[in-house]
């Protein structure tokens, strides 16, 4: 039985082409109202930035409707880069769950219209108590601009779609300050990848965030290099890593032997040999402290299978690519 085919009217190939056309002017839209939070971003911004800096409690995200979950994701974006958060709704915050709010943190609140009702009772706690409040809104004569230590004031602008009405351009660009606040809270901390590493231990993220010393062996194969053949064949078979690192007076590691440098060398006396006149000299290093990604890099490029890991070319260990494939690095 044939496969059935489809008849596509002149009528559908327009509604698609208009389709596309108006998605691209909602996306237009959303686009020009961050540009216009772009413009209209000032001192206020820099404030809240330097309030969240010397604060030591946490970041708590709250509002309702879509900003509420809009900072659900800011929260989340504030945690995973090194500044504690968490979302608080504001309808369980005025059944108890003020008691999550302590002295030292610091309450983000997010509200277009600035009066939404809910959110009285939080901030009254908040002032009662003498907690920072950093509100986001469009209103700056509201109830939340008139609550807050400081605020910051959104730009009118319309949202995109036929009625203007459901919450989309004026949610993107809080989700985008959100970011920028995440952003440079980060770069001001000098949160490095090690420690943005420590936070995404699973998935993707965390298989890309792996390090050299997360997966080498220290079980390290090292011949001296004045050492015979005999005993390099024995250390290799021993370490079963089909390699061995040769060494100087120093410890520092001056050439590698492979299998291949075995197969180029096989003569009558080849056990009488020394390691230093069968090795290969100038070979490939790394540092434990380098991301996994580099060392299959550095593998690829050379078509090898081993790296020594070295600090200061004092060996420390042994990498091989079969560890980073295992652990999903590609």
């Amino acid at each position: 039985m044939g496969q059935r085919k489809i008849k596509v009217t002149e009528r559908q190939v327009n509604m698609e082409i208009n389709e596309l056309e108006y998605a691209k002017s909602i996306l237009n839209k959303e686009i020009a109202g961050l540009n216009c939070l772009i413009d209209n971003l000032g001192q206020s911004f820099i404030e809240a930035i330097d309030l969240l800096y010397k604060k030591n409690g946490h970041v708590i995200l709250s509002g309702m409707g879509k900003p509420g979950h809009v900072c659900v994701k800011i929260a989340a974006t504030l945690a995973s880069t090194g500044t504690p958060a968490f979302f608080l709704h504001p309808g369980e915050a005025s059944h108890g769950d003020l008691g999550m709010i302590s002295a030292d943190d610091t309450l983000f609140v997010f509200s277009w219209s600035g009066n939404t009702v809910e959110l009285v009772p939080m901030l009254s706690y908040a002032n009662r108590f003498g907690i920072d409040v950093i509100g986001v809104t469009s209103n700056p004569d509201s109830t939340l601009a008139k609550a807050s230590t400081i605020k910051i004031i959104l730009p009118k602008v319309e949202e995109a779609g036929p009625h203007k009405l459901a919450p989309t351009t004026t949610t993107t660009m809080m989700l985008a300050l959100g970011d920028a606040v995440a952003l440079c809270l980060l770069k001001r901390k000098e949160f490095k990848k090690e420690q943005f590493k420590n936070l995404h231990p699973g998935g993707s993220l965390g298989k890309n965030l792996l390090m050299v010393r997360d997966l080498m062996h220290t079980n390290t194969p090292i011949v001296h290099e004045n050492d015979l053949m005999k005993s390099v064949l024995i250390e290799m078979t021993s370490k079963s890593y089909g390699c061995a690192c040769v060494v100087d007076k120093t410890n520092k590691i001056i050439g590698v032997i492979t299998d291949g440098d075995l197969r180029r060398n096989i003569l009558v006396d080849f056990l009488d040999m020394k390691a230093c006149e069968v090795m290969s000299k100038h070979p490939k290093l790394i540092s434990a402290e380098t991301f996994a990604q580099e060392a299959i890099k550095i593998m690829n490029d050379n078509k090898i299978t081993n790296l020594f890991v070295s600090e200061n070319g004092t060996p420390e260990g042994i990498i091989h690519i079969h560890d980073c494939l295992r652990a999903g690095i590609a």
